[in-house]
């Protein structure tokens, strides 16, 4: 069978799609396409099927239904799957997991089936996924391309048609991303709506998991099992439309040093909200030039924390890019890490004040579409695109990924809804509407 480009939750619940032949499709494609991909570290087949096949029977016996029942998912090899290696993209860690992540349990008690465990560049610590210990991952619409990090698997799975949803980490950027470069939607939600346990961190403070799937409704489906997986269904309750939804449009920063083409198309983007109703704002956000230094200090602090004593007793374990970037926190002095924790707090005080007089800030994900593997130095490029992403974890805002067009020669190009804390629905809600104006999330590479 073909993959459903769209709706499959919907197809499953009403029984017009099964669980197995859904999940056999998926494993024929990953044995066709993803050997050149490189989207998947390990693939449970045979516990899927199982697991397909036990949704199936509980659907025909009229048992209730969660959420997510008899989708096929994915879960970045950063997050615990009992009885599977955590990765992690390194070397470090090859023995399987003791038990589901607090994530991965609420998903298989909305129904989800558990496909396979998906790349991601070594550690989570960077945006190329070139990796030495396991496989490269790449873009899905260009093999010669990145698909961004660290959740490259993620991205590239769902583009390629290899699961329905998937679930990712994000700390500066990291489900945006590969969202934007693979031309898929996501959100990273409002800290600490889905618990962190059992998932190896990048950073203790800004570190959340986040769903990644074809659109922003299906995030949503997603984000209400992370929460609450006996839930009632959040598509329900999404905004049916924008009128009146006041959109914030920052006048610098967030567009300076931005390909034309990318500041276009998001531009494109709001045209089309403020023509379905909803009032353009032309908004500034104050210390947003010092955002990426700050969230590099604090990141930078954090991640060599975590992996200090493996640096210091296992260099050559890592990938030379990922230790020569770790490495960069070992030069953050306590004062300067308690200086750029005031400025967060700074930052993040007067960036939640703008939402007093706008819903919602929309902005390019990435200042350019997926850059060559060749022209990827991991430091180099993180920096590159994690410009516009830094700024929403800093401020602790919700903020959903999703595509709004192609350059030129065929990339993705992704926008950013950000909104104020706690409202993870009208961020959701306004990429929806927006797709279903526009055709971007439905496009397929060929």
């Amino acid at each position: 069978m073909n993959v459903p480009v769209a709706g499959i939750p919907a197809l499953l619940a009403s029984g017009e799609l099964s669980s197995v032949e859904l999940t056999r499709a998926y494993l024929e494609r990953i044995d066709r396409f993803d050997g050149a991909l490189g989207s998947t570290f390990a693939v449970m087949a045979a516990s899927a099927l199982a697991e397909a096949a036990v949704a199936d029977a509980a659907r025909a016996a009229g048992a209730p239904l969660g959420l997510l029942h008899g989708v096929p998912v994915g879960f970045k090899d950063n997050i615990d799957v009992a009885g599977v290696p955590t990765t992690v993209g390194s070397s470090f860690f090859p023995e399987p997991a003791r038990r589901d992540a607090a994530s991965v349990r609420r998903l298989r008690a909305a129904g989800a089936v558990v496909l396979a465990k998906l790349a991601l560049h070594e550690l989570a610590y960077g945006v190329t996924c070139v990796n030495r210990h396991v496989h490269d991952c790449r873009n899905a619409w260009d093999l010669q391309r990145i698909p961004g990090g660290s959740s490259a698997g993620p991205g590239a799975a769902l583009a390629a048609d290899l699961c329905t949803i998937a679930l990712g980490t994000d700390t500066g950027g990291s489900v945006r991303i590969p969202a934007a470069l693979n031309g898929v939607s996501a959100l990273r939600p409002t800290p600490g709506r889905v618990p962190n346990d059992g998932v190896f961190p990048v950073s203790w403070t800004y570190d959340v998991v986040g769903p990644l799937a074809r659109s922003a409704e299906d995030v949503a489906l997603a984000t209400a099992a992370l929460v609450d997986p006996g839930g009632a269904d959040p598509r329900e309750r999404l905004p049916a439309g924008v009128r009146g939804l006041r959109v914030g449009v920052p006048q610098a920063f967030f567009f300076d040093d931005t390909d034309p083409e990318i500041v276009t198309a998001t531009l494109h983007a709001v045209d089309v909200l403020c023509a379905a109703g909803a009032i353009r704002v032309a908004i500034d956000v104050p210390g947003a030039e010092r955002s990426h230094e700050i969230m590099r200090t604090l990141i930078w602090s954090e991640a060599y924390a975590v992996h200090r004593r493996r640096l210091a007793e296992q260099p050559e374990r890592f990938g030379d890019d990922v230790r020569r970037r770790l490495l960069l926190g070992e030069a953050v002095s306590g004062a300067d890490y308690a200086a750029a924790r005031a400025a967060a707090r700074v930052f993040a005080r007067s960036t939640q004040r703008l939402f007093e007089r706008i819903d919602v800030i929309v902005a390019p994900t990435t200042g350019a579409t997926a850059p060559l593997v060749a022209d990827s130095e991991t430091i180099a490029t993180t920096n590159r695109l994690t410009r516009a992403t830094y700024a929403w974890s800093l401020a602790g805002l919700p903020t959903v990924a999703a595509p709004c067009g192609f350059s030129s020669d065929g990339l993705p190009i992704g926008l950013q809804v950000a909104a104020a804390p706690g409202a993870d629905a009208v961020a959701l809600g306004a990429v929806a509407a927006y797709q279903r104006d526009t055709g971007w999330h439905l496009q397929r590479p060929r």
